[in-house]
């Protein structure tokens, strides 16, 4: 019970004190009421001409830029013509004639009985 006494006067403090505030009083400003417009001054003088501004320096060179992409590949092209028939070429050189062959040797002379006698064709 000792604790709750604490807590409502702890309470009431904090609650009286938020009602506390002072007030701000704004004095009223004086409201300045025109009066009938005056006649129009004289031109004012032409200013003096300002001071030519100097040349910037030139910018820096851009970077390089990007390579293109690599064209495509082109068509084939059609196949040409058929190339002409050569001419017919020389006759050759007749070759050189052999030497004469040796001379065979001697047969056996044949002994009597049947003889084959063999007849070459004729041309």
């Amino acid at each position: 019970m000792n604790h709750s006494i604490v807590f409502a006067a702890v309470v009431a403090t904090l609650a009286l004190s938020a009602c506390e505030r002072p007030v701000v009083v704004t004095a009223p400003v004086g409201v300045a009421v025109p009066g009938p417009a005056g006649p129009a001054g004289p031109a004012g003088a032409t200013g003096a001409v300002g001071a030519q501004a100097e040349k910037g320096e030139t910018g820096a060179t851009g970077a390089t830029g990007y390579t293109g992409a690599t064209g495509y590949t082109g068509a084939t092209g059609d196949t040409g013509a058929t190339g002409n028939t050569g001419r017919p070429g020389s006759t050759g050189y007749t070759g050189a004639t052999g030497d004469t062959g040796a001379t065979g040797a001697d047969g056996k002379r044949g002994a009597t009985g049947n003889t084959v006698v063999i007849v070459p064709a004729s041309k």
